[in-house]
């Protein structure tokens, strides 16, 4: 996570035109973290030159359908730029059902790429590479999203849009599109208050967030996020809960 600050005020067009257009792809989105619930993260385009990082993510929903309620899923990884302009992190997945105990899901790995310089044009663009692989079934997904961010004086707007491919003897295989977006106030540098929305196949989702930064001397920080998202459709569940803690090195 990076807290910016690109002063650029060129027109707001080029963010608006992507939100819309994802709008419009949305009967086909499907999501790329878990399944039945695309909840997840909205990423930034910015790559931190020899940056190293732990990062916890937790995220639990409950919801009127059992089947659907109490599932906790979390995710534990460790990553490091490998250049100027590549970030690579490597995950455990893990999920506990609301009748079960936590257990090894998968394993993901993700590679991101900064694509232009902070400030040099009106926004800033970078590219997710993603792949997962389920670990007691033949599922796997491979994913690519395409990660803009733009500043309106203390506002910063944020849109992931991405395209996966699921394949698999324990699934159908197929292409499916996915989308996030952030809207945060820079309130000050530990704490930033903002709103987030997903969509996929199955989930229509929205709500506040709150993100913070904590310098603890020399390269070493914290970086935190939580939020509360709520449905905007019937397949996505009543409440979802998100939680993200990194320690940057």
């Amino acid at each position: 996570m990076t807290w910016f600050r690109n002063r650029g005020h060129a027109s707001r067009s080029g963010v608006i035109t992507l939100a819309l257009w994802g709008a419009g792809m949305l009967p086909a989105f499907a999501d790329v973290e878990f399944q039945h619930n695309g909840v997840g993260r909205v990423y930034d385009p910015y790559v931190q030159p020899l940056e190293r990082e732990l990062e916890l993510r937790t995220l639990y929903q409950t919801d009127q359908d059992p089947l659907e309620s109490d599932i906790l899923r979390q995710r534990i990884g460790f990553g490091r730029s490998i250049s100027e302009r590549i970030f690579a992190e490597a995950y455990l997945l893990a999920e506990k059902q609301h009748s079960g105990g936590l257990r090894l899901r998968g394993y993901e790995a993700e590679l991101k790429v900064q694509l232009t310089e902070q400030g040099e044009y009106a926004a800033d663009w970078g590219l997710l590479f993603e792949f997962e692989r389920e670990r007691s079934e033949s599922i796997a997904e491979a994913a690519v999203a395409a990660l803009t961010s733009r500043q309106f004086g203390n506002w910063v707007g944020t849109l992931n849009l991405g395209v996966e491919y699921e394949y698999g003897s324990d699934i159908a295989n197929e292409f499916e599109t996915f989308a996030s977006a952030q809207w945060r106030y820079r309130l000050r540098e530990s704490l930033e208050p903002g709103v987030e929305f997903y969509a996929d196949q199955f989930t229509r989702g929205i709500g506040p967030v709150l993100t913070g930064l904590v310098r603890t001397g020399g390269a070493s920080k914290w970086a935190w996020e939580t939020g509360l998202i709520l449905p905007l459709n019937d397949t996505t569940p009543d409440y979802t809960f998100r939680f993200l803690l990194e320690y940057e090195f």
